[in-house]
């Protein structure tokens, strides 16, 4: 392979794991500071890109308008999901191994409940529109790179979102009250650390940027009322490879875990995407169960 081949390659994989690590992050969120596995939180991705496939598609509007649409519209979902189903949830359960199977029974209803919903509403075919599908050249010693402008675009702005929640999580005051809850939920709430109202304001944060993914996937590929669920197992594949409860191992894990399967599926076959995934997910499971950034990045 030439060298500019190689610099596609991997920019490729890059592209895919910068939504990888975006959508990772939320469900990193739930489950790191509420111990909500949240099964359902790719359909969620899907509500966000099939809101934002109707809008350019009915009303021509650039996709860009609907990404903090998509935001605020899946925020306040999850603000009324977390009421109506996991806040109940807490005062119900008896201790936290309860609530978690209670919450994970429950998502599970959730994740189909949506992706039914979404099906009835505009059918099992695929979807998809036209937005900035024009090349991009790179000037590259012995030839040059091509990608499409939408994907670098949805590369950066996954990057943009991911980095905004870091840096909230890092250095504001309601990021370090998210940190004391990851850290010793207990300890947290004994100095005053209000988890009636940073718990649903968190989760509801946590599918806005579900929306915010699926917006972006729009973008560049087609869509599907199937599509939630890979990006589920995908994003719980990311946490495992970066830390649970770990941000910036998130953002790490979805990166490598996309390079991973580019250069995999390159040298071996498409279908097999999956397949690579599971193998790293397995071995990180079984040689660094901690996570492989856990050790850095444990404090995000």
């Amino acid at each position: 392979m030439s060298f500019s081949a190689w610099i596609e390659l991997i920019a490729s994989g890059l592209i895919t794991g910068g939504i990888y690590a975006l959508v990772a992050l939320g469900l990193n969120l739930q489950y790191g500071l509420m111990r909500i596995l949240n099964i359902a939180h790719g359909e969620f991705l899907m509500v966000g890109a099939f809101v934002t496939w109707m809008v350019a598609a009915t009303f021509g509007l650039s996709p860009l308008w609907m990404i903090p649409v998509s935001f605020a519209l899946l925020f306040g979902i999850g603000v009324a999901v977390h009421w109506l189903c996991f806040r109940r949830l807490t005062a119900t359960s008896p201790n936290l191994d309860v609530f978690e199977a209670r919450g994970l029974m429950v998502a599970f209803g959730l994740m189909f409940l949506v992706q039914n919903a979404i099906s009835w509403i505009w059918g099992g075919d695929l979807r998809g529109y036209d937005f900035l599908t024009q090349p991009f050249a790179i000037p590259l010693p012995g030839g040059q790179a091509q990608f499409a402008v939408n994907k670098l675009l949805v590369f950066g702005l996954a990057l943009l979102f991911a980095g905004a929640l870091i840096v909230l999580l890092r250095t504001t005051l309601l990021g370090k009250g998210v940190r004391a809850l990851m850290q010793s939920p207990t300890g947290a709430q004994l100095v005053g650390i209000d988890t009636k109202r940073l718990h649903p304001l968190m989760f509801g944060i946590g599918l806005g940027l579900s929306g915010v993914a699926g917006c972006l996937l729009s973008m560049a590929y087609t869509i599907s009322p199937s599509m939630g669920e890979p990006y589920t197992v995908t994003a719980l594949i990311v946490i495992t490879l970066g830390g649970f409860g770990s941000m910036g191992g998130a953002l790490a894990g979805g990166l490598l875990l996309g390079v991973i399967e580019a250069i995999g599926m390159h040298f071996t076959n498409p279908s097999l995407k999956a397949l690579l995934s599971y193998i790293v997910f397995i071995g990180v499971l079984l040689l660094r169960p901690e996570g492989l950034f856990a050790r850095k990045t444990r404090k995000a």
